[in-house]
């Protein structure tokens, strides 16, 4: 009789938890929600990546003024521009610091982001699914570009180097000057451009996750943006 109970209440404790197992894999998070924790996850991750934005934009600031006093000063007083020409140099090595921290923020933003990929295929409704592909395209998008635009300001940080270590020799020709700011010059019209495109395309991707969110009936009153 006792070994008779025994092995009832343990049947019972199995087919309970058989039953749990199978509730809590119903009830789980849906693929909309795991996508909408992965997103949140990212705006995260680009912490780093904004908090480099004012400090660059302050360094850039003083490294322009160093820049016109030199301008400013000529060859007539080189030790002076010896000075500040070796100045900017620790600037721009600090630019570049910053923009390297930038970049690693990114790349652990996009290494998150692709768990989305798995998320998108579950998603039942095709309506939805088609608006979260495109989200991630959107994204995916900002991710090239933003690489291409790290790559253009590395590039226009060289040339800068190159720049200020010219101004430290005083056999230095006009010509070469002339030149050498020509190419800084194009160097940074160029990451202009790729941060108008890359601010344009994060601004995009930000309306089609609120969107994506609204047409998946989420909560998503304290959901941030990139």
């Amino acid at each position: 009789m006792f070994t008779f109970r025994k092995k009832k209440t343990l049947r019972v404790f199995l087919v309970s938890c058989i039953l749990l197992t199978f509730l809590s894999g119903c009830l789980g998070p849906s693929p909309e929600e795991n996508i909408y924790t992965t997103l949140e996850k990212v705006v995260t991750l680009e912490e780093a990546f904004n908090d480099q934005q004012k400090p660059l934009q302050e360094l850039e600031k003083k490294e322009s003024d160093l820049y016109n006093q030199i301008m400013d000063l000529g060859m007539k007083e080189f030790d002076k521009v010896i000075s500040l020409s070796k100045e900017a140099l620790t600037l721009v090595e600090e630019r570049e610091t910053k923009i390297n921290k930038e970049y690693e923020s990114m790349m652990s933003s996009k290494e998150e982001f692709a768990k989305i990929d798995e998320e998108i295929e579950k998603i039942k409704d095709e309506s939805l699914a088609k608006q979260a592909s495109k989200l991630k395209t959107t994204m995916e998008n900002r991710y090239s570009t933003y690489e291409s635009l790290y790559d253009a300001y590395k590039s226009s940080i060289s040339l800068d180097k190159e720049l200020y270590t010219m101004l430290q020799k005083e056999d230095l020709t006009l010509d070469d000057l002339e030149s050498q700011i020509k190419k800084v010059n194009d160097s940074y019209k160029t990451v202009m451009e790729y941060n108008e495109i890359f601010n344009q395309t994060t601004e995009d991707f930000n309306e089609l996750k609120l969107e994506f969110y609204n047409q998946a009936e989420l909560n998503v009153e304290g959901s941030k943006s990139q």
